[in-house]
Formats: C-alpha cells, structure tokens, sequence
C-alpha cells in the first residue's frame, strides 16, 4: 500500500512526495541508469528515494545534482515557501548557504539561455534550459561566472557555472546560490515560467526544517 502526502506549493505548482514499498515514489521528473533528467508528466515513477554520489557529484533522487559543490542533502532547507520582500511574495526558489566562492555547479543538463545581471535581484544570474525546451534551471546571487561561460553552451550535470556569492538582492554576510526550477510553457520567455519546489528533488523526502 502506498501512503502520499500532497505539499502544495502555490497555486500554480504541487508536488507529490511518495513512499512505496515496492521503493518508487512520485516526482515531477524520470531518470534513467545514467543520471540523465527526463521530465515526463507532472508525476512518474523515478526511483529509489535516496541520494547518491555518481560521478563525484551528490545526486538527489530525480536525477539532480546538489548544485553547490560539497554540500550534503541533510544541509538544505526547504525555503521555498518562505516570505520575501515583507510577505509580498513568497521565494520559489531554494537557498543553499555556502561559503563565497565555492563552486556552482549545473544540476542538470541544458543549454546556457542567459546570462544576465539584476543589480535589484538576483545580482549575477544563470538561466540554463533543459535539452526539451520545458524546464529552466536558474541560478542566481553569483561571485562570478565560470571563465568562459557563455550564452548557447551546452551544458552536462556537473559542469562548473560560476561561484557562490551575495550580488543582487542578497546580504553580503550570507553567501548562497538562489536556485529556484521554473516549469515553461510554449510561448513563455526566458525569465517565465511556473515554479517547482527543487528541494524533494535534490533532498529527497526529508523533513522541512
């Protein structure tokens, strides 16, 4: 018998987190034996609810790689639904504290979109789209970009996009990667898109903190 716990997100997104005893649960992508991310459906079967290590990387259940280097599941916090700008919004993203300057990495593959600065925001950001066209990975407080980094790069999981950092919007004693997955609907532009929770997807299904 399987026992699911419905977290609504807002009113555009859910999740569904899953326990089943056959080992699968539910998300919002499908992974095969090599890691790669295939968004299928708003819900599929993805595999054992556990994070692994592959490729030097720590690999979260969907197939998504903690995108800040050296930082263990059990280190996230889920604020996603944290209030920002004095409740006016909420985050929709995830915040993950690390030093300034430690490595950010892809969590998935894709395409580098743009790469744009928002001096009120997100300060040095990374907007990398999935393979398909459905999905945007988006990275945001960075120190600076990986040499290099341009927009059209083809990117693999694991792939250096820049450092740590507090430009934009963030304060300058908490150094973190805003990491936030944008589900894209035809026609949306490449700042648009629904928000989807990043956090069972990297941590598995641990409890909120």
């Amino acid at each position: 018998m399987s026992k699911f716990k419905l977290i609504a997100t807002n009113a555009m997104t859910a999740v569904a987190v899953a326990t089943l005893t056959s080992m699968f649960w539910m998300a919002l992508y499908a992974t095969d034996g090599d890691g790669k991310v295939e968004p299928a459906g708003d819900s599929v079967v993805v595999g054992k609810p556990r994070v692994e290590v592959a490729e030097g990387l720590v690999v979260g259940p969907a197939g998504l790689a903690i995108p800040v280097a050296g930082i263990a599941p059990e280190k996230l916090v889920d604020t996603f639904t944290q209030a920002r700008a004095g409740g006016a919004r909420v985050h929709d993203a995830i915040d993950i504290m690390a030093p300034r300057g430690t490595p950010v990495i892809a969590a998935a593959p894709g395409r580098v979109e743009r790469l744009f600065f928002s001096e009120g925001g997100g300060g040095i950001t990374a907007y990398v789209r999935s393979p398909d066209g459905r999905w945007t990975y988006y990275y945001a407080h960075l120190n600076a970009y990986a040499p290099g980094l341009h927009e059209g790069q083809a990117l693999r999981r694991g792939d250096r996009i820049g450092t740590v950092g507090s430009t934009g919007n963030a304060s300058p004693d908490g150094p973190h990667l805003h990491f936030a997955i944008l589900r894209r609907a035809p026609g949306e532009k490449w700042h648009e898109g629904s928000p989807v929770n990043p956090y069972p997807l990297l941590a598995g299904n641990r409890p909120v903190r």
